[in-house]
């Protein structure tokens, strides 16, 4: 059963509809700016808990806390991120090339600052593969690794507070930077790094993270690659020393590969069985740890071992501001990038448990996080992969999580710390290979890419290439220019169609894909789907005249005979006698007319999104060739920005103001009743 829909109503045209129902608000812009910022700065007792809820989080959800229903999820969650995060923030700090402990800081601080000031209830902070791999490359240019250095000597020690001290520092600009971020409110930035650029990016990472950990699990001494093609540059290196290679401390990688990759495939395969994920990292670190102090691994088969983790919280510390101007761009893009994905993961499990985030405040949230730990000897952090969606898994419902994250890693920094003292770095390489899981199988999801959209696909592809042969940073630069020139090259060539309507309807279609749709008589109905612009106006021109057919050389023919017939008219004038070619002249413009058989032009504005000041200066030169041939022009369904900017550029002097119309259904009726009017005596002038 059809239903059927009838409406009877007047014609409006954009003026009229204003009058009807237009708002009466007639308060100025600048009046409505002083209004909202009275009221912003109008302090009250109200006005200050409402503030300190919206910046301090906690003091929003922990009165609501459902303790029974949530509290056993927030603990085994955290616990279980907590006993992952010793060992891959020792694994990440290699990454980092800085000393393990300082991994361990970076597992703690942040995570207990997040719980205050973060948004997202199943976010888990700390070391992140891929920002620990930026970072690295940054400590790696400014301190470069020594081929030889006794692990014990003074000279090891100072050149590990050189590099924490580069490290803290490219921390605390990047948490200064998000702070003045969130002051702008700036989270929307996040946005150019769509979905595409994120996904490529970090896979592509995670074969910069593999081929820089081949050296510690192959047992060999070699200095880190940086800047353009390391990767590759990195590979030859390895290659070329493959005949060094310590064969205790590849059994060692071959040993906990073996260990490390199937039970991470169980924990995957069966989460929805089990209550917590198998804590093989731990485990594996424990057991390698007892290993190697009973066998003197060290000693015996000359196998690099974590070496001395103290015991205690560390003192504050200065980071070293004296390298900012080397590290502000690097610092930019670690910014960006540990930004994009923090929030990324938070909005995915936001929409997947009903609640909201806000992204501004994830930019103060590890804004302070970065600058707070900054100063005590931490390197940048963001939300992670792999523990976030532990802890999701496990069972964690709010950010009291980390609280029982943060104790966990505290008891290791004050108790346990010094026990992995004969723990083999090779085992560390290990954990950070096998944390690459999900990034490797993000491959998985081209096919589907390749189907919804191509130019997503050539996205993904084209930032995967460019980080992988080029490096980090460029190619992530990359990425983001061509993501952002395949936006601009769709709205330079947006399609440009005419519409036809669906009988018996107020429906208007474009013709190419409907064809039992048909044009009004007389009237060309056009639509442009894209914004108008110094960008695609010429493209928008040419379109226009190529459906409309006001070719130069027809604007010509008709100028040409509007000169000759003022000047026939003029010269009668001037002699005192009656125009006698004037009715033969005002024939030859209808003959003209006729071939097209098009007396009006409408344009359907509903897709147009935005006008410039070229787009607008079109459309007005648009009216005056439309007019040279006789041929009025309609707008239809314009938006108001649209209508403001063509009104102030001064097309209404070019154009009736009352041929704006609400609909193009309006429009057509409006142009049907001007035709079905008896002729009046009246003279066409053409201007």
């Amino acid at each position: 059963m059809s239903a059927s829909v009838s409406v009877y109503r007047n014609i409006y045209t954009e003026d009229r509809f204003k009058q009807a129902y237009g708002s009466d608000d007639t308060t100025s812009g600048s009046v409505r700016l002083r209004e909202k910022l009275a009221g912003r700065c109008r302090c009250s007792r109200r006005a200050c808990l409402h503030l300190l809820r919206d910046r301090v989080p906690i003091f929003n959800w922990l009165p609501r806390y459902r303790l029974k229903k949530w509290i056993l999820g927030d603990t085994i969650g955290g616990l279980t991120v907590g006993i992952l995060h010793i060992p891959q923030g020792m694994a990440f700090a290699l990454l980092t090339s800085v000393a393990p402990i300082f991994g361990l800081y970076t597992s703690f601080f942040p995570v207990v600052l997040y719980m205050f000031f973060g948004t997202g209830r199943h976010v888990s902070t700390g070391t992140f593969a891929v920002v620990s791999l930026m970072t690295g490359s940054v400590v790696e240019q400014l301190v470069p690794t020594p081929l030889e250095m006794n692990s014990s000597s003074p000279e090891a020690a100072d050149f590990e507070a050189q590099r924490i001290g580069v490290a803290s520092a490219v921390a605390l600009l990047s948490g200064i930077i998000m702070l003045c971020m969130f002051g702008l409110q700036l989270g929307f930035l996040s946005t150019y790094l769509s979905e595409p650029i994120v996904k490529a990016f970090t896979s592509a990472a995670a074969f910069h993270v593999t081929v820089s950990q081949l050296q510690s699990m192959l047992g060999l001494r070699l200095p880190r690659h940086t800047g353009t093609f390391s990767l590759f540059k990195m590979l030859a290196s390895v290659m070329e020393n493959l005949p060094h290679t310590n064969m205790a401390e590849l059994l060692i990688s071959l040993v906990c590969l073996a260990v490390l990759v199937p039970v991470k495939e169980i924990n995957m395969r069966y989460r929805q069985h089990l209550r917590t994920p198998i804590p093989v990292e731990i485990l594996t670190v424990i057991i390698a740890t007892g290993v190697a102090y009973a066998s003197s691994l060290d000693s015996t088969y000359n196998i690099e071992i974590v070496g001395h983790i103290p015991a205690g919280f560390p003192s504050p510390r200065m980071p070293n501001l004296s390298t900012f101007p080397d590290i502000a761009g690097d610092t930019v893009a670690i910014t960006f990038v540990g930004y994009a994905v923090s929030v990324s993961l938070a909005m995915i499990y936001a929409d997947k448990h009903g609640y909201s985030i806000h992204p501004n405040q994830e930019l103060l949230a590890h804004g302070i996080s970065n600058t707070v730990s900054s100063f005590f000897t931490c390197f940048p952090s963001s939300a992670t992969l792999a523990t976030t969606n532990i802890l999701e898994s496990a069972g964690g419902y709010t950010q009291l999580s980390g609280l029982f994250t943060s104790l966990v890693v505290l008891i290791v920094l004050l108790l346990i710390g010094p026990l992995f003292y004969f723990l083999p770095k090779a085992v560390l390489a290990c954990i950070n290979v096998t944390s690459l899981r999900q990034m490797f199988l993000q491959f998985q999801d081209l096919p589907e890419l390749w189907r919804i959209s191509k130019i997503d696909f050539m996205v993904w592809v084209v930032t995967w290439l460019s980080v992988v042969v080029l490096n980090v940073d460029l190619g992530l630069a990359i990425g983001v220019v061509f993501s952002m020139m395949t936006v601009i090259c769709r709205t330079q060539r947006a399609g440009c169609s005419v519409l036809g309507r669906a009988s018996n309807t107020e429906i208007y279609r474009p013709l190419e894909n409907h064809s039992k749709c048909y044009e009004v008589p007389g009237v060309k109905i056009l639509t442009y789907n894209g914004p108008i612009y110094y960008g695609n106006r010429s493209f928008f021109r040419e379109e226009m005249s190529r459906l409309l057919g006001l070719t130069p050389e027809k604007l010509r023919s008709w100028e040409k005979a509007r000169k000759a017939l003022e000047k026939r008219e003029r010269e009668a004038t001037e002699r005192g006698v009656a125009n006698t070619s004037f009715s033969s002249e005002n024939e030859f413009f209808k003959s003209e007319n006729s071939k097209s058989d098009v007396q009006a032009v409408l344009i359907d504005c509903s897709s147009v999104t935005f006008v410039d000041v070229a787009g607008a200066r079109l459309f007005t030169q648009m009216c005056t060739d439309c007019h040279k041939v006789g041929v009025h022009v309609y707008l239809a369904n314009c938006n108001e920005s649209v209508l403001k900017i063509l009104t102030s550029s001064g097309l209404m002097t070019h154009m009736n103001p009352q041929h704006i119309f609400v609909t193009v259904h309006d429009a057509v009726m409006y142009i049907q009743q001007q035709k079905d009017k008896p002729p009046e005596n009246t003279t066409t002038v053409w201007v």
